[in-house]
């Protein structure tokens, strides 16, 4: 586990807020409020004598426990809910003895290491689903002020057609905001895991039922919960790979951005800020490291999710192995994925963005970008394959001489005989060529309109 202290990379990996979600200290606030929550289910349905909640409620505070000497006795026991429940019914045996054998009653170690984790993961999900608003607040207003603003579109590395920052930007953003409406699913249904050894409950007997489902109930878990998934694991892959998908896209944007901030290209830049992206060597340099950093994110995050899903398989009612790879991973997913979604959030909020510099390379190949325009325009007249022959014709002619496609074609008759010089010089105005993007932008934007919205804590989550 990452320590909260930073380390030697400070916070280029994880941040302190999502390493502290994804703490030691936080699995075992989950995995005694498991106990509490199962003492408060057998002491209201009458299994176990009045008293028992608050007897046991009482020795649930982890700092009443040592992690390193627990993680000592893991160890040897193989995970670290069998030295906790050791721990938990001793000091509740010396404060009420009465009411010691009931901790722990009923359930198994993977009852309370899964349902700590549920703990945990709607941590790290609230923590997302904050830095995930905060990112669709800062690139709206960006879409909006360059809704317009030309620049050259690139496929296959090479110019290709103009297209608008506005839509390329809403074109980023669409992907996260379907992320953020997944996750926070996921953050509104907590499924808590209580089903005893090998998922029936079987040692409540004729109890079972009632207090399974009055377990669920205190913990305002969803209805699910009564089905035990100690070997189906679908719901942990599942957010696995939309944490993937998440940071794959946060690559995404990391990719353009730091292509785009090449110092031949310079349409945009990142924050500025003393110290920051600077080179041992090349005073000079300005590296786009926070674009450096969501990128290393987006290629760990691949193996991680592979992890999980390798994991699925689990043997009969009790996995050997699978379960415990997931242990370790899940949370480090959440770590990365966090880790990415700050430095998103610092990269986009303090974006330079350089319109001139978009136009000048709009204008680098003297008007050709904007052959496909002017082809279009002549197939009416001329039919689609000689309006395009003609282009070629005078593509290569542009490219040879060094002049402006625009000279070119008002030197043609074939073209002037239907396209007149104003009406040429406009085939030539990107700002003109927009195509559905206004229609692209403005849907993208209503899917802002619906935010998630957390419901409030529940005990399953802290």
């Amino acid at each position: 586990m990452i320590p909260n202290a930073p380390g030697l990379f400070g916070e280029l990996f994880v941040d302190s807020e999502m390493a502290s979600a994804m703490s030691d200290r936080a699995l075992l606030h989950g995995m005694l409020g498991f106990e509490a929550m199962l003492a408060s289910a057998l002491d209201a349905e009458g299994v176990a004598p009045e008293g028992t909640a608050i007897a046991v409620t009482r020795q649930c505070d982890p700092d009443l426990y040592d992690i390193a000497e627990l993680g000592r006795a893991a160890t040897l026991a193989g995970n670290p809910a069998i030295p906790l429940v050791k721990a938990l019914t001793a000091r509740v045996a010396a404060a009420s003895p009465e009411h010691a054998k009931w901790v722990h009653y009923g359930a198994t170690s993977q009852d309370v290491i899964d349902s700590g984790f549920v703990h945990v993961i709607g941590r790290g999900l609230k923590l997302i689903d904050i830095r995930l608003n905060r990112l669709v607040d800062a690139m709206r207003p960006l879409i909006e002020t360059h809704r317009a603003t030309p620049m050259i579109g690139r496929t296959f590395l090479q110019q290709a057609v103009p297209i608008s920052f506005g839509v390329k930007t809403a074109l980023w953003l669409d992907p996260l905001l379907e992320s953020r409406h997944i996750l926070n699913d996921s953050l509104e249904t907590p499924v808590v895991q209580f089903a005893g050894a090998a998922g029936t409950l079987a040692a409540l007997g004729d109890d079972a039922g009632r207090v399974q489902a009055q377990f669920v109930d205190v913990t305002l878990g969803a209805p699910s919960s009564l089905i035990p998934w100690h070997t189906q694991r679908h719901r942990n892959a599942r957010l696995a790979a939309e944490l993937g998908i998440l940071t794959g896209n946060l690559g995404k944007i990391a990719r353009d951005v730091s292509l785009m901030a090449q110092t031949e290209i310079g349409e945009l830049a990142e924050p500025e800020a003393p110290g920051k992206g600077g080179s041992s060597a090349m005073p000079h340099k300005r590296n786009p490291v926070l674009c450096t950093l969501i990128l290393a994110a987006a290629q760990r995050a691949p193996g991680l999710v592979a992890t999980m899903l390798a994991a699925m398989p689990h043997e009969h009612e009790r996995a050997l192995g699978g379960w415990h790879a997931e242990w370790p991973t899940l949370p480090e997913l959440f770590r990365i994925t966090g880790s990415a979604l700050a430095q998103m959030v610092t990269l986009i909020e303090g974006l330079q963005v350089f319109p001139e510099r978009m136009r000048a390379n709009i204008e680098i190949t003297q008007g050709l970008v904007m052959s496909e325009r002017v082809s279009i325009a002549l197939a009416s007249a001329l039919g689609k394959s000689k309006a395009h022959h003609l282009l070629e014709e005078a593509s290569r002619a542009s490219i040879a001489e060094g002049r402006h496609l625009r000279e070119i074609l008002a030197s043609m008759p074939a073209v002037t005989d239907h396209i007149d010089a104003a009406a040429l010089a406009d085939l030539f105005d990107p700002t003109s060529y927009r195509g559905a993007s206004d229609a692209i932008i403005d849907r993208v934007l209503a899917r802002c309109e619906a935010p998630s919205t957390p419901r409030a804590s529940t005990p399953a989550q802290g």
